[in-house]
């Protein structure tokens, strides 16, 4: 592999670990989800939208109390990326950090002598996104051209450019760490029946399609025969994509209610 495919590969995994960040924080917040709905839509279909999780400024999960997490394998792949990325930042920095202290482009790194919990974590106080961002900026080469002090006199530049090696490195690091995220998630590539719900249109089985370059979509087993209001894929199944899935949901949803009152006439 090149260096231009590594660098293309590394920054777009950092990029999703960021961006998925907080929905793994929800996870742990909350009891495992169920394959349906998908999670993507879990915004959407929430009865009651409370204040949103902010995740910038948060401190890491290393450095806060789980009493009773409710999802433990949640918790278990947040603190495993965590420290991956957290170690792969140390790693660059021991071999390319030039920056003197006090500028807020160095990683610190943890000091055990330190007086309380955050500053015993050096940067790694600053969270998850602030070390993605950071081990990008060293796949970039950013800071590396040499720079001047306010007096105009020369300066080293900031941080050496990243050897090949630890570059290859830090593709593999993060792109496991985005691996598990995802499959945590359950938004790696995989398609998986829809458990305990039937096509309302047609009583065909339904499958959720999810990918970690795109948004999910569901299709249906019996293929032309369904007369669901929907396009039908390659395949000829039909097929419900993000724009349709919340009126899936609600015909689900409706279904099961119907289904219910059923039962209650027959049983009374």
């Amino acid at each position: 592999m090149n260096g231009a495919t590594a660098v293309y590969e590394a920054v777009a995994a950092l990029r999703t670990i960021r961006q998925q960040w907080g929905e793994l924080l929800l996870a742990i917040e909350t009891p495992p989800a169920d394959v349906w709905p998908p999670r993507q839509l879990a915004h959407t279909m929430r009865e009651s939208d409370d204040e949103p999780l902010v995740v910038e400024g948060r401190a890491p999960l290393v450095l806060r109390e789980h009493p009773a997490p409710l999802n433990l394998a949640a918790l278990d792949a947040g603190l495993a990326i965590e420290r991956a990325i957290f170690e792969l930042a140390d790693t660059l920095a021991a071999a390319v950090q030039l920056v003197e202290r006090g500028d807020p482009r160095r990683w610190d790194y943890q000091d055990p002598g330190a007086p309380d919990a955050r500053s015993v974590a050096g940067s790694r106080a600053h969270g998850l996104h602030y070390a993605c961002v950071w081990v990008e900026g060293r796949v970039l080469d950013e800071d590396t051209d040499a720079e001047q002090h306010l007096d105009g006199t020369p300066a080293a530049a900031p941080f050496l450019a990243l050897p090949e090696h630890l570059l290859h490195e830090a593709r593999r690091t993060v792109r496991i760490a985005e691996g598990r995220l995802l499959r945590t998630l359950g938004l790696d590539q995989r398609s998986t029946p829809v458990p305990d719900r039937a096509c309302p249109w047609c009583a065909g089985e339904l499958t959720l399609h999810t990918d970690p370059d795109g948004p999910p979509s569901v299709t249906c087993s019996t293929g032309q025969g369904c007369t669901a209001p929907v396009p039908l894929d390659e395949r000829a199944r039909r097929v419900w994509g993000w724009g349709d899935l919340v009126a899936l949901v609600g015909a689900l949803t409706a279904a099961e209610l119907d289904a219910e009152t059923a039962c209650v006439v027959i049983n009374s």
